[in-house]
């Protein structure tokens, strides 16, 4: 049996039911090395996960009045993809406090990423169960508010001259139109500068070493500046 009282006072809750607790560690192998059907987390990982979406997009909706919907789940998903979970339950040692079969234990289960993070997520919603939404939203915003105050103003943009097209597009379908200003320096290093318009006014400008570069770099700086301007 696991030390929960060990684990609660990492965890910064106190168990009503302690059972809740124990059911959100016991992994499925559990029920295959007894040969019939046996309680597991599956069921409370399902839960947690539920939770935790609601919590930090709640977070995120707050923190981030000037995302639309791609970056709010760009930023969501760097907090809950399944190795920032698996770090979350290392960081709280819930591997020790597992409850596995032999054979899963054997073989490396203590510490493998898809069971820390499904552990995770099932001591969320065993929390939400035991002592509501408040106290499972001040324990997800704990262990997440570091994770959260590193998040970037502006997410990853994989295809910023894409992003700024839709965005647009939402208000016109007027495309943006890009323009190659200058380029200097010789002709192996070339440095292309470039505006990029909507509608007859410049919004940004940006600069790269071919004109492709150049063109992406611009319309990162437009859709900096468009999404930090206030709302009309």
């Amino acid at each position: 049996m696991p030390n929960l009282l060990q684990l609660q006072n990492r965890l910064g809750c106190q168990f009503r039911d302690e059972q809740l607790l124990l059911l959100a560690l016991t992994h499925p192998s559990i029920a295959h090395e007894n040969g019939e059907p046996t309680p597991h987390n599956q069921r409370l990982e399902f839960l947690g996960d539920a939770v935790l979406q609601l919590i930090l997009t709640e977070k995120l909706f707050a923190l981030f009045p000037a995302f639309d919907e791609g970056q709010l789940s760009k930023s969501r998903a760097k907090l809950v993809n399944g190795e920032a979970l698996a770090e979350f339950g290392r960081a709280l040692e819930l591997g020790q406090y597992l409850v596995l079969s032999r054979g899963e234990d054997l073989n490396g289960g203590r510490d493998r990423s898809s069971t820390l993070a499904d552990a995770f997520e099932a001591v969320v919603g065993a929390i939400f169960l035991d002592a509501g939404l408040t106290a499972a939203r001040d324990f997800i915003l704990r262990e997440f508010d570091p994770a959260i105050s590193e998040l970037d103003a502006l997410p990853e943009i994989e295809n910023p001259k894409g992003e700024l097209q839709e965005l647009l597009q939402a208000r016109s379908s007027t495309a943006p139109e890009y323009v190659i200003v200058s380029a200097t320096g010789p002709d192996h290093d070339r440095l292309f500068e470039c505006t990029v318009h909507h509608g007859g006014i410049e919004l940004a400008r940006g600069s790269g070493r071919s004109k492709k570069a150049a063109e992406s770099d611009a319309a990162l700086a437009a859709l900096q500046k468009l999404r930090e301007a206030p709302a009309a």
